[in-house]
Formats: structure tokens, sequence, C-alpha cells
């Protein structure tokens, strides 16, 4: 950290020293120091006036994915924000967002998603309707939103209409998605191989005998020794995705007005859905978005904003939500056929037929959900100057409501079982049939299954007025928050009392104070409020006296900002009961059973009650550099510092079992985080090329200070001073050669091991290996600690091409998925990537995984080094060709006023050390990647 301080410095120094050699320049405002920068007030200020650390991502930045909502339209970009893809369902595809990394514990590191001002679901707005996304990442930037911006926020801020003005426009995607990374599996009689490799190595008998092995290679018996692709079977290669958006907007002298209706429909990757008459079992996407925002001017002094979302979204799957790739990835190609001799499904003693991939995916019909969404806000804005001066009022309420129907069509199938038994001297095997389960009729269960609604208030007075070379922007305002989502103990209600304060002297010196007063009823009694004071300040360097000369600055400021910002994070599973003593039972909780006779069983303590409870509190410290350089180079950077204090944390580790019961939670984690962020953006135009690159690189680190974690036996254990999510294992160091090897080295504790076993560093010197010899062992599974970006893009007489890549550093990830990696436990199938890298005698020398085993094998799959892997990745994230056709060619129509034609490509190219895995879901279920076709045409 120190020399990145240095190099920050050495910067600054470099921008500024050259002031007294250089000549004169004229500025003038751009989109970089002109840009509207929202932190909450009411009021707008230019990046040149605001003192907040924020980053913007406009709609020409994030335009280029035809993705199915913002979440995943921003996907690597925003200087400061971490954003991760985790599914290829479409319905499932929502990003997971940090801002600034990990800076807490207890999983409480997500943002605060806003909508307009409000706490919104990301996952409800699609790209098309939003003008910026500002990323809140000091004090200053999220100090007005109380409790809720501990962890910096995402702002969505949506389109509005124009004055005077009116246009309609269409737009139209067409997506071809296609798996990444499809995982692939050993056939039939490699898997009967395998299996008895794995046998063998256990000590047991074979599974398969020669001539069963023989059937399952040649295939002569397909329905008594299958070989079955069941990812080619299940699933198909590709599948679409179209939308649909037109957008009416436009205005008059008082009134403005933005109206959009989209519709998305994504037919997924169920290979033949279609074989029931009268319904599909297809897995279906379906969302409709209606817009309109409003803006009125009612009277000279009177200013009203409405804002009215409605969200229909349906979304179908396979009956009893069947987790099709889970499936995939237990069955052997070798398990049952997919039907047997008479066409009915098939399973075996083994493995289930309920188990069967295509059966599930056709013949269980299908589940679905009805999501219903209403989110509305109006905002009355009176200006008071015939009172006072500068002096305006301002109210705003909002009320939204969602709510999910579940239809429940499931049915059950009849399969059948073939077990074959083919003895070595018989000719041909033995059969024994049976057959399991009803052919039910489908489903009728319907009901609600979750609901939320909120209600949001806020009231104020603003006073803006200038002075000669002094300006001053004032607001007091309170803010009321009701929150009732589906479930028990979870009602929220939450206040805020805010004074914010915009200074600007001389248009160089501006200062910002933020006092807040924050009540949540999470909290205990007498710890409900909490008062967070934030401060900021920034310094326009380039517009002193000193720099005028300097031709090649154009602009340059300085800017720093520190406050505490309170958190109303709940301890453990969000337990609301933390502060009262909590008491249990051993038996059921009514005293008596229909005999009359008592089973309430004895009463006893249970968790103790926080003695002194608190709140957790972010000191959060910021510095930073925006510049702009010869003309058309915006660079920003900023050094970070928070240190996190009063988190909530189990006592156990303070306290001996002598306690006698559960120990309480207190305010005791400490956790200090720091980091980097640099971003660069270049705009040139050349004749009629228009030019543009850049880029992002963020560095974050956490450090877990005090957790009041228990003594440890050795120091390689102790995890105060990691890094949150730090990951703790064995260290391998290879694999068993024989059995003079294993006597010759410590005991491993684990399980019996054999040759081609782990083998295992004794850490503390024992010579015993167990879990004391664990230690830190490469980084977070959950965060990246670097995350960068960069783009390029350029655009000849409208025929342009627009690229971004992201990556990733300092990211790891532990190899233990089923059958990938980890084959054959619990009857699952093995990949051939896993086959090919075991260990035997004779790949002792290149062996990757341990020898074969059918059974638990404790030894093998610790954690450990041997399953570690680089999680760092550059992926091209979107690349997009387009023709912007001539207005020359457009005025002939006399109705389009613009067309643009366009071909995308999105995640097409991914480089990492994962062979076989996307390193963003190296788990069960792939990721997407996509060719979109489009046309956005404007009247």
């Amino acid at each position: 950290m120190n020399k990145i301080q240095i190099i920050v410095f050495s910067l600054l120094v470099g921008l500024t020293f050259p002031a007294a050699a250089q000549g004169s320049k004229v500025e003038k405002k751009d989109k970089f120091f002109g840009q509207t920068i929202d932190v909450g007030a009411d009021k707008e200020l230019t990046r040149e006036e605001s003192t907040a650390a924020v980053s913007v991502i406009t709609s020409q930045d994030f335009d280029h994915r035809s993705a199915k909502n913002i979440g995943n339209s921003i996907l690597g970009q925003g200087n400061g924000l971490v954003s991760l893809q985790n599914n290829s369902r479409v319905a499932l595809q929502n990003p997971t967002f940090y801002v600034r990394g990990l800076q807490t514990l207890n999983r409480m590191n997500a943002p605060l998603i806003l909508v307009d001002g409000i706490e919104r679901d990301i996952t409800s707005i699609t790209a098309e309707e939003v003008e910026s996304v500002s990323v809140l990442k000091d004090a200053a930037a999220v100090a007005l939103y109380g409790y809720k911006g501990t962890n910096g926020a995402i702002l969505i801020t949506t389109k509005r209409g124009k004055y005077n003005s009116r246009t309609i426009k269409f737009t139209y995607d067409h997506l071809f998605n296609s798996l990444v990374k499809k995982p692939r599996f050993v056939d039939a009689y490699t898997y009967g191989r395998a299996i008895n490799e794995a046998r063998q190595n256990d000590g047991l008998t074979p599974r398969y005998n020669n001539k069963e092995l023989e059937a399952l290679r040649t295939g002569t018996l397909p329905y008594l020794y299958p070989n079955i692709n069941w990812v080619d079977e299940t699933f198909r290669n590709q599948f679409m995705t179209n939308k649909y958006n037109l957008v009416f907007r436009g205005g008059g002298k008082s009134f403005r007005y933005y109206t959009m209706l989209d519709l998305i429909s994504d037919k997924g990757y169920i290979k033949n859905p279609h074989e029931n008459d009268g319904y599909s079992t297809q897995d279906k996407y379906v969302k409709g978005n209606l817009r309109m925002n409003l803006d009125i001017s009612l009277t000279p002094t009177t200013d009203i904003r409405v804002n009215l979302l409605g969200i229909l979204q349906e979304t179908s799957q396979p009956g009893k939500q069947a987790d099709l790739w889970s499936m995939v990835y237990s069955l052997p190609a070798a398990a049952f056929p997919i039907k047997d001799e008479h066409g009915v499904w098939a399973g075996s003693d083994t493995w289930s037929g309920t188990i069967n991939p295509v059966a599930q995916s056709i013949g269980a019909a299908y589940y679905k959900n009805h999501s219903r969404s209403l989110f509305f806000d109006v905002t009355v804005k009176q200006n008071l100057s015939s009172w006072l001066k500068g002096l305006s009022a301002v109210a705003r309420v909002g009320y939204d409501n969602t709510s999910n129907v579940y239809e429940n069509h499931s049915k059950t199938y009849v399969y059948s079982v073939n077990a074959p038994s083919w003895a070595d001297s018989d000719t041909e095997p033995t059969v024994k049939k049976a057959t399991y389960g009803t052919d039910s009729p489908m489903g009728e269960g319907a009901a609600v299954n979750a609901y939320s609604r909120r209600l949001h208030f806020d009231g104020g007075f603003d006073y803006q007025q200038t002075f000669g070379l002094h300006s001053l922007f004032s607001q007091l305002k309170w803010d009321y928050e009701y929150e009732d989502p589906e479930g028990l103990n979870n009602t929220l209600y939450r206040q805020d009392v805010t004074w914010w304060t915009h200074y600007g002297y001389n248009n160089r010196y501006f200062a910002d104070l933020a006092l807040v007063e924050s009540g949540s009823s999470r909290l205990a009694p007498g710890t409900k409020w909490a008062f967070s004071p934030t401060l900021s300040a920034a310094w326009v360097i380039s517009k002193e006296h000193f720099m005028q000369y300097i031709g090649w600055l154009n602009f340059l400021k300085l800017r720093a900002s520190a406050g505490i910002i309170n958190a109303d994070y709940l301890p453990g599973d969000n337990e609301w009961t933390y502060y009262a003593q909590q008491y249990a039972t051993s038996g059921v909780t009514y005293p008596f059973d229909s005999g009359w006779n008592s089973e309430f069983g004895r009463t006893y303590l249970g968790r103790m009650a926080t003695a002194n409870p608190s709140h957790e509190k972010a000191y959060k410290y910021n510095i930073g550099i925006d510049a702009k350089l010869l003309g058309g180079l915006d660079v920003t950077i900023d050094l970070w510092k928070q240190h996190r204090t009063s988190i909530w944390v189990s006592s156990a580790g303070k306290y001996s079992a002598v306690l006698g019961m559960d120990a309480p939670y207190e305010n005791a984690g400490v956790v200090d985080s720091h980091g980097l962020e640099l971003g660069l953006d270049y705009n040139k135009r050349l004749g009629h090329v228009i030019f543009n690159a850049g880029g992002n690189f963020m560095f974050t680190k956490n450090k877990i200070k005090d957790m009041l974690e228990e003594p440890r036996l050795y120091k390689n254990l102790v995890q105060t001073g990691n890094p949150y999510t730090q990951i703790y294992g064995l260290e391998a160091i290879g694999f068993f050669k024989d059995e003079a090897d294993i006597a010759a080295s410590p005991v491993q504790t684990f399980s019996i091991v054999k040759p081609g076993d782990v083998k295992y560093r004794d850490v503390n010197g024992d010579n015993v290996i167990d879990s004391n010899d664990k230690v830190a062992i490469g980084h977070s599974t959950t965060a990246p600690e670097i995350y960068y970006n960069f783009h390029l893009g350029a655009e000849w007489k409208g025929l342009g091409f627009y690229a971004l890549f992201q990556g990733t550093g300092n990211y790891s990830a532990i190899l233990n998925t089923k059958s990938m990696y980890w084959p054959l436990v619990g009857n699952t199938t093995i990949s051939q990537y896993a086959y090919d890298n075991r260990w035997t005698e004779a790949t002792a020398a290149t062996a990757k995984f341990p020898r074969l085993s059918s059974q638990s094998n404790a030894n093998n799959y610790q954690t450990s080094t041997l399953w570690l892997a680089d999680r760092s990745f550059l992926k091209l994230r979107n690349i997009e060709v387009y023709y912007n056709l001539p207005q020359s060619l457009l005025a002939k129509t006399k109705v389009v006023n613009g067309a643009k034609l366009y071909i995308r490509g999105v995640d097409l190219l991914c480089f990492s050390h994962l062979e076989k895995s996307d390193p963003e879901a190296y788990g069960v279920m792939p990721l997407n990647k996509s060719i979109a076709v489009g046309l956005s045409v404007i009247f």
C-alpha cells in the first residue's frame, strides 16, 4: 500500500508542478467534469463541483450487450464496482455486485440498490429505460442514505422526457445463445472401466465383468447396457431470446413524458419440450415492463414528477422444479436407457427413474411462477421564494408492491427397471424386471408464495443562494420507510433526519457537510438511533491563477472525504432477539398430546442475551483526483481506507465450555480495508474518425483485525489478521507412491491412505497430518482483489465498432464439483478430464488428481492446494459492430429520423487458468455466450 500511495502522490505532483512553465489555455465544460453527480440531496452537481467519489456509467456505455436487465448490461463496467455473473438460466441471470470489494464479516457486503433514489430491485429494470448508473463509493456519496449506505450504493437514474419535442423509438434484438464449456463425461465403456478401477482401489469386487464391459463398448444390448450422453439428450446446443422495446418520448413547454414498453421472451435449452399435448415443459422466461415518467410544471412555482413502472413476469420450468443439471452431473452413461424397449421411462435399482433428466424434462409436466410488480413515486417541489429568496419545499411519496403466484402442474410418471446380471458362464444376461411410480394427473396447486411491499416518504426544505463569490445549498429533510416482506418478524421501519450543506467559493473551493441521524426498528431499545457525520472538500486546482498557462492540463481537481456511516445489521441469521435472553424446550411446543400426556419436556436457557449491544460502524476515508489532459484524456484516481468496528460476531471463542450455554453475540468484530482505483478514458476525433479507448483498474484488500477468535493451538490456524473469506486448507505435496512411502511419512488421520492418495505437508511438525496442519491458501472464492476492464471503439461515417474486455486477479477456486473433479463418489459419474488425469501407477509422474475411489474419501477430498485453482480471468464481455444509416438517406423517408443496424457478441472469449470450466461458474450449471443481431429506428 505504501508504494501505491507514493505513486499516486507522485502523479499529483507531476500534474501540478509544471504550472510556472506553460502557456495559456481555454477551459470549457465537457462530458467529464461537466457530468452530473447525484448524492441523494435533490441537488445535481457537476463533477467539477462534487466532493464525492462517484463513477458514472452512461447509457452510451452499457448499451452494447442486449441483456435482459440493467444489472447484466453493466457487467464489467463502473470504476469501483465488482460485478460477477453466475447462471445460464435467463430467469436467474442476475449478477452479484460489490462496491469496493469485501469490507465486513457475516456476508453483509451487498451494496444498496437505488432506482430514482428509492431502494428497489435491480433485476426489474431494463437497460433501455436507464439514463445512467452511478456507483456511490465514499462516505460523501452515501451519507444521506443512513443505515443502508454502509457498503456503498448503485444509483440507477431512469430516462425522462424532453421539452418541445416528440420521438418514437423502436428496438428489436434477436439473440442466439449457447452454453459455454458444457461438461464432457465419459462414455459407458470408459465409465465401466473407471468404476471397476475405483472399486479395485477400494478393495471391492468389480461392478462389471468382461462380458458386461464388452456390451457397454459395442452397444449390442442398449436397453440393458446403455450408453447415454445425458448432456446432449437433455439439453439442446442453442436457444433463442427476443427483445422488443418501444419508446414514446417528448413534451411541450411545461410537460415532459417518457413512456416505454419492453418485452423479453426467452425459450430455454430443454431439448424436447413439446412432447405433450397442450403444454410445453420448456425452461421459459417472459417479462414485460411498462414505464411512464412524467414531469409537469403545474404552476410557475410548482413542479410535479411522477415515476410509474409496472412489471409482469412469467417463468416456466419442468415439473417439480427439477434440477436437471444436477441429475446430468450425477448419472453415468451406463446408468439406464432413457426409455425401455416398450417406450416406458427407465430407471435402475441404483439410480432411481425420478432422476432421469430426460423423463423429468418431458414427463413431469411443468411448474410456473407469475410475478407482478408495481413501483410508483410522486415528487412535488414548491418554490417558496416569495417568502424567502432561494427557499423551496420538496415532498415525495413512493409505494412498491411485488407478489409471486406459483402454479404447480407437476406430475409423476411410471418408470421401469431392467436389472441385468451376467455370469461368466452364461451366454446372455438374466434380467430382473420391475415397475415403479404412477402416472398421476397434472397438479392443480396455485397460491401466493412470496410478496413484498414498501412505503417511502421524504420531505424537507431546500435553500439555495449565491452571495458574490460564495454559493450555498442547504437541505433539511426527514425520510421514513416501511418495508414488509413475506415472512415473520421481518417488518422494518427506518427513519432518517438529514442536514446536508454544499458550499462553494469562487467556483474552485467546495465543501460538503452531512449530518445524519438514523433510526431502525431492527435494533435493540436504546440503540435504534445513531449519528453519522461526514465532511468532504474539493479544490479545483486548474482554476488557480498559477495553473492558467498549462496548455495540456484542462482540468484538475483534488478531493477528500471522511465520515462515519452506521449500519443496522443483525447478528447471526438475522436474529432480531439478540438483546433478550432466549429459552428453548426439549419437547414439542404443545404441552399435551391427544392422550393428554405431557410432551413439553424441559425448558432451558438458550443463547445468552447481548449485554450493552451497539451496531456496526464504518469509518470511511477517501482522497481522489479528477483530471482532464491533452483535451481528451479523462483521469480519475482514488485512494481509500475503511475501518469497520462493532461488527456482530459470536463470542463463543471468547469463553470456554464452562459457560454452559450458547455464547451471546457481541459487537466486537473489526475489519480494515483499503484500495486503489484508477480510471482512464481517451476520446479523439481525426477528420471523419471518432476514436475512444480507456479502462479502469481496482485493487482492494481487507484484513480481519478482531473477531473474538478462539485460542488456536498453532500459529498457522489463526485467522485473525487474514482477509475475510480467506481459504484455509492443507498443503498437498504430491501423491503417495507406494506402501513404503506411506510408512515413511507422517500419519494422515482423515482416513486410511493407499498409494495414489494425496500426501500433505506436516505444517506444525508434530508428525501427524490432521486439521491442525491447515494454513491460509490462495485468495477469496467470493470476490477478486483485482478487477479491471478496458475498452476500444471507433466510428467512421456511421460505421463503427466497440469492444469491452474485463478481467480479475487474486481470485481463487476450489475445484470440488461432483463428477467433474470429484468423480464416482455416491454412484456419480466421471468427467473425461478427471479420468484422463487420475493417478495410476502408469501415470504417477503426470497425474493431477488422486486415485479413483467409489467411496467417500476423507483424505483426498480435504480442502487443499491440490484442488486450489487460480480463478483469474480475462473475458471479452461484449463486442459490437454497427452502422448508423446516413441522414441523407433517412431524410427521403420523411418519417425516419435515425436508424442503426448492429451485431453483437456477448461473452464470446474467456482466457483463464481453468481448462474445463468457466471461472465465473465452475459448479454444475455452465454460463451462456450470445450473438445478437438488432435494429433500432427513431421516428
